[in-house]
Formats: C-alpha cells, structure tokens, sequence
C-alpha cells in the first residue's frame, strides 16, 4: 500500500497516477472520492467551499473516514491501492496515523512526501486557478513527516519523481550478466558527478529556477540542458556583458542548495571499493558547486578532480574525460565512464571510453549510446582482475510489498 502524500500544489495526484498506472494499482484519491459528494449538498458552504466552513474540522474527518473504509475494502479485495490526499494530521504520527494504518491492515503503508518549497507550491497554486485554492486558509508551512516516508523533491518531473520511487520500492531493471563491458578489463573507472554519483537533480532546477525568476528570463531551457555546463546555458539566457555576472550569481545558488544533494544509491559503496589510482570525477561543474554537493553526497573527493573551471571545451566534448584519464596515467580506452546524460554519453564515446550509463535524469532511451544502463551504482560491483578492474552486475532484491 503507498500513500502519496503533500500540500496543495505539489504534485501528489499526478506522481499518484503515475504510481498507480506503472504498478497497476487501483488508484484512491481523497479529492476524487469526496469532493463531488460536497459539491452536490444543498448547503451553498460545501463544496470548494467547505475549507472555511465552520465546521471545516470535521468535514475533513469526515473525507478521511470515508477514504479509510474505501481503502480498506480494496486492500480486502485487491490486496492494495495508491492513496492520494495531504495527510496533513496523518503526518505528525498521531491518532490520526494510527488510524490509517490500522484501516490498511494486513497490508504495510509505505508513505512518499512530496517535499518543496513553499513558495513553489504557491506560485503553482496560481497558474492552476483551481476554485478551491480561495477557500484554503492562510497557514505557516507544515512541519517535515513524524512518520517513516520516502521524501521525493517537487522539483522533479513526475517521471524522475516515479523513478526514485519505484526504485526505492524494489522495483529494478533488469540487467544482463552477459553483457560484453562485464567481461571487460579496465584499468580506471571515470565517473560524472551529477546524476551519477550526487543526486542533485532537484538541486540544479531549483537553483536555475530561482535564478530565472530572479532575471525574470525562461526556464525550459535548463531543462533540456542536463549535462551541460553553466556558461553554456548562461550564453543561452543572458547578453554577452551580463554571463560573467550570471555565472556568480548561479554558483552561489547552487552551492547554497547543496546542503539538499544526497548520493545516488551505492555511489559511496562502489567509489570506496576503487583504489583512489583508479577512478577520477569529470564534472560540468565548477570546483566550487562540485566539492559542495560531494560533501553533501558524504563523498570523499578523488585525487583526479577535472571540473569546469579547467577545459576549454565542456561535453559533449571529449576534453574532460581525456583529461581525467591522462591525470590517472591511463589510456581512454582502457577506461569505463559512468554517466547520466547524453551530452556525456557522446563526449566518453568520443574520447574512446566504454560507458556505463545511469537512469534518473533522462529516460533510458537517451541513454542508448551506453554500453550497459543501471538504475542505481548499488547494481555494480568493482572486481579486481588480471592487472586490473572489472564492473560485475549486482542481483537486485526482489520488490517490497506495496
């Protein structure tokens, strides 16, 4: 049983959907299965109104129960469902939890928290103009969850978000143990940052987001950019005379984020597993942006560090991957890079490397470029082999119960 979980205007019905879709559960939406109910009583106050009733309290628990009993006869009937709905008092692990836990049994509530900024939330409450939003009283940010949850970045697409959490949930791509890279010998393994080894997707959109708004310029083009340096999208929003500013002005942001980036599963397993000889980073990143969310990652900075502050020409260029190898004394072909977006895809091929490619920012199509494809480094394991390294695929676990 998941539970989708948020405020208003963070995207919990649709990640709800697409849950629900992907694992081809029956979908419950508080909304959905109370809302027309309140909107065909007779007293003009229901409906969206309802939120500013004086009795708005137990309306609200009203919706619930019904959501509980609903819920409960699928889980007895279907074994599970996707629940959708704030959750708001659920949250704080109160009689409220319990009672939905409760209603849910035998089945295991696995709860998802869409997290974000508030202020985010609201400007998408605005451009959704729902009736409802002007009955929704004024109130402070609610406090983070009291209760276990899987904490996903509103930031994210809906299909990056669906990832994150399918994979948590058990939910792995097959992978081939016969592929030709696993019987491969390689003398180093060369790893992008973002993406790859620090989940900082939600970071980066955040941080090009805040300072878009700030200029007042377009946003779509940071999302179709992954992979790519600042100055290149920089050159592409601001004039020639202000991309020195821009640049400063992007990296303080970004830095400031950083505190959010945590790793990408197995990313600290599988770079502490590699003699410090043997693996570098090639990042699009400046030193400064790159070292703050290794620190957040939790991850030690290799001996071999190329960042955008030292090529002169950025992926899909071959340059910073040419670079890392030559720092660790290796031959490009005898190195495997890891990567997440195609802009690196083409710059490791170019520079003779084989690849490993990493989902989570881009679909696996973008990726095809890629000799293998993993969702996650906690499906590699590093071997030493005949004088060198070699990548072994890891079974994945089965999924968890819904």
């Amino acid at each position: 049983m998941i539970g989708v979980s948020g405020v208003a205007g963070s995207g919990k019905s649709t990640l709800g959907r697409a849950l629900a879709e992907a694992l081809r559960l029956p979908l419950l939406d508080l909304d959905t299965l109370t809302t027309t109910l309140l909107e065909r009583l007779p007293d003009e106050s229901f409906g969206e109104r309802w939120l500013a009733h004086p009795r708005a309290a137990d309306i609200r628990a009203a919706r619930y129960a019904a959501l509980r009993a609903t819920a409960s006869d699928v889980v007895a009937t279907a074994g599970s469902a996707v629940l959708v709905a704030p959750f708001t008092a659920e949250l704080t692990g109160g009689p409220e939890w319990t009672a939905l836990t409760r209603a849910v049994a035998p089945a295991a509530l696995r709860m998802v928290h869409l997290k974000g900024d508030p202020e985010l939330f609201a400007r998408r409450r605005a451009g959704r103009a729902a009736g409802r939003d002007a009955y929704r009283p004024d109130a402070a940010a609610p406090p983070a969850p009291a209760v276990p949850h899987l904490p996903v970045d509103a930031e994210l697409s809906p299909d990056q978000q669906r990832f994150r959490v399918l994979r948590a949930l058990g939910h792995r791509l097959p992978q081939d143990p016969d592929a030709a890279l696993f019987a491969r010998t390689f003398d180093a393994v060369l790893f992008d940052l973002d993406g790859v080894l620090a989940d900082s997707t939600a970071s980066v959109l955040r941080s090009w987001d805040r300072f878009t708004r700030e200029r007042g310029l377009p946003t779509a083009v940071v999302e179709h950019n992954h992979g790519r340096p600042a100055r290149v999208l920089m050159e592409q929003l601001v004039p020639p005379e202000q991309v020195a500013d821009g640049l400063r002005r992007i990296e303080e942001l970004e830095v400031r984020d950083a505190s959010t980036v945590d790793q990408v599963p197995g990313a600290r397993a599988l770079t502490e597993a590699l003699p410090p000889h043997r693996y570098a980073i090639a990042t699009s990143g400046s030193l400064a942006v790159a070292s703050a969310r290794l620190d957040a990652a939790g991850l030690a900075a290799p001996r071999v560090f190329v960042t955008a502050d030292v090529v002169g020409r950025a992926k899909p260029d071959p340059e910073p991957y040419l670079r890392a190898a030559a720092g660790l004394g290796f031959a490009p072909e005898r190195c495997v890079v890891v990567e997440d977006a195609p802009a690196g895809v083409t710059a490791a091929r170019a520079a003779g490397c084989a690849v490993v490619g990493v989902l989570g920012t881009v679909p696996p199509e973008e990726l095809d470029g890629a000799d293998v494809v993993v969702d996650g480094l906690d499906r590699l394991r590093v071997v030493t082999a005949d004088g060198g390294l070699r990548l072994s695929p890891v079974e994945a676990p089965g999924p968890c119960g819904h």
